[in-house]
Formats: C-alpha cells, sequence, structure tokens
C-alpha cells in the first residue's frame, strides 16, 4: 500500500509508550469535579462518566461555578476557563473511557452501608471498556484496593489515588498499592500525580490511609466538646485554626466534607477496627438524620450561601451548642 500525504506530515504527533494523554473519571460529584478540573488545568484531556445526562449537564455546569469562584479571586481569566472547560467532555456512556491512560472512580454513594459491591461493580464495568494498559484506581477513602481489585480480570492495574478536598489547593495525594499492584500501575499513576501538580505520599493498603484516620477523631472530639457546653462551635474552629496551623477547624472542615459522608467514614472504620475513636458522635448522627450534612444541604454545623459560611444565631438547630 502506498504512502499517503498525511503520514509524511512532520507535526504529526506519534503516541509515546508511557506518556499520559487522557484520563477517565466515573462519578462527577464534587470530588470529581474538582480532579477533572485539577487534570485539564495541567494540560490533560479529560472524559467523565455519570448516571444521565442530567447528571452530566450539572457537573459540568458545577465545574465552570467552581471556576467562576476562582476568576472572581482574581485567581484565573474568562479565557484560562474556557481552555480548562474545552478540555472536559462528560457523557453517561462507560464507552467514552475506551482510549483513557488511567481512570478514577470517585463515586459518591448515599446509601447506608458500605459502596463496596457498588465499586466493584463500577470496576468491573471500566475494566470491560478500557484498553489492557490502562491503570483503574479508586479514590476510595475508607475501603481496601484488594477488595475492589478482586473483582477484575487483572487486579495488577488497580491502585487507590485518594485525593483531599479542596484539591486545588492541597499539595498531596495518597497513592494505595495492593498486594497485587504491578510496579508499572504504580510508577504510571505517580508519574501522573506529579503531572497535576501533586506530590506522591504513599500509604501502605489500610482502611482510612492517614488523612481520614486523623480526621475522624479531630471531629469527634470537636463534637464531644460541643455536646458538653465547652464552646461553642466557632470558637473550637477558631481555636484549632491557631492552635494547629490548620486550613479550617474541625466543623468547617467536616461542613466541607459532608456529615453524611463523614458518617459513613466513621461507621466503615468502626467496623473495621472496633475502636471507640472511629464511632459515630451521637451528635452527628442526630444531623445526618434531620438533614443537616453541611455545605452541600445549606446547613450543618454552620449555615452556606453560595459556598460561603455563615455563623448560625442560637442553638444549633436544637441539636448541640453554639
Amino acid at each position: 500500500m502506498g504512502l499517503r500525504l498525511e503520514d509524511l506530515a512532520l507535526n504529526k504527533k506519534i503516541p509515546q509508550k508511557g506518556m499520559l494523554h487522557k484520563v477517565g473519571i466515573v462519578g462527577c460529584g464534587e470530588m470529581g469535579q474538582q480532579i477533572a478540573l485539577q487534570c485539564s488545568q495541567y494540560g490533560i484531556d479529560v472524559v467523565f462518566v455519570d448516571v444521565n445526562e442530567e447528571k452530566v449537564a450539572e457537573a459540568l455546569n458545577g465545574m465552570a461555578l467552581m471556576l467562576d469562584k476562582i476568576i472572581n479571586k482574581w485567581g484565573m481569566t474568562p479565557n484560562e476557563k474556557k481552555l480548562i472547560l474545552s478540555r472536559i467532555t462528560g457523557s453517561d456512556k462507560f464507552s467514552i473511557l475506551a482510549d483513557c491512560d488511567v481512570v478514577l472512580e470517585t463515586i459518591n454513594s448515599r446509601k447506608p452501608g458500605t459502596s463496596l459491591e457498588i465499586r466493584k461493580d463500577v470496576f468491573v464495568k471500566i475494566e470491560s471498556t478500557v484498553r489492557p494498559d490502562c491503570i483503574i484506581a479508586s479514590n476510595t477513602a475508607t475501603l481496601m484496593i484488594s477488595d475492589l481489585a478482586s473483582a477484575l480480570k487483572h487486579p495488577e492495574r488497580a491502585l487507590g489515588m485518594h485525593f483531599i478536598s479542596p484539591v486545588r489547593e492541597v499539595s498531596i495525594v495518597e497513592v494505595v498499592r495492593c498486594q497485587r499492584t504491578s510496579d508499572e500501575a504504580y510508577e504510571m499513576l505517580a508519574k501522573f500525580a506529579k503531572m497535576i501538580g501533586k506530590e506522591v505520599v504513599h500509604v501502605a493498603e489500610s482502611p482510612g490511609n492517614i488523612s481520614t484516620r486523623m480526621i475522624i477523631p479531630f471531629v469527634n472530639e470537636a463534637c464531644e466538646i460541643l455536646m458538653e457546653g465547652v464552646a461553642s462551635v466557632t470558637d473550637i474552629d477558631r481555636t484549632m485554626k491557631e492552635a494547629s496551623g490548620n486550613m479550617m477547624g474541625p466543623f468547617e472542615l467536616a461542613d466541607r466534607i459532608g456529615l453524611d459522608k463523614l458518617l459513613k467514614w466513621m461507621e466503615n472504620l468502626y467496623a473495621e477496627f472496633g475502636q471507640l475513636k472511629y464511632k459515630p458522635s451521637p451528635l452527628l448522627k442526630r444531623m445526618v438524620r434531620a438533614g443537616l450534612n453541611g455545605m452541600h444541604s445549606g446547613e450543618g454545623f454552620y449555615r452556606w450561601e453560595d459556598g460561603r459560611k455563615v455563623r448560625k444565631a442560637g442553638p444549633l438547630s436544637k441539636l448541640g451548642r453554639e
């Protein structure tokens, strides 16, 4: 067969082995959106899958709003926003992941109990779609990667890659390999992390990694202090920000993570380790039952308006002391 003219083009890009060009995300809630923006900001094409076209549209709109907030703080120009969003495509079909180099599972199930079986099902769907050399990672905070990898025909491609919110501001990412993870898969994921401006913290496989296991007792003890009437929500937060140098206090952190998500983390770790420090605070449980789930519901330990926290006046919705 004769050569075509385009075969001789000098500017034709030839894919290189080991290079990373496209990232897939399954489940594009708030965390998935943050990760998608982080990847696109560093010039990587992103495709994401959500349950239906309505959720896809919501995710795209959510990312646009996140960028608008950055623009309002003079952290980005409107043209940069357009460029970032131009590299992100969503669909309700897994086939969009076919030519990805890395796929991240970032689902956020609101159902009670662990999301192990749901995540395993997602892993199977991803593997049936992607190339044999595609890395499959999960952003799970409390589940074992080995349990997820057991659903794959090629478990050596599975890892954990736990991002910490706010993704734009936190410089590290926790990377977890299971017993079956190959060196090649780990090295590729570490390269990916570096490409999007993150430093890898290698974590031995353990539910909760580092960050979640430290956050849960932090929030639980703050709830205990609040229920005892020792201090108010705002004073506890202010004290811990000043004393520890953290970006936010335990209650603001809890609200931003989502109290319903925190409760699931606590239940998972308490079931795994049986230690009282992971047992959910009664205050947290009552708030979740009342729908006070934090920033994403508009009210938690604080009221939230357009992503900004507003101090509550009076009792903490009769569930604690403010």
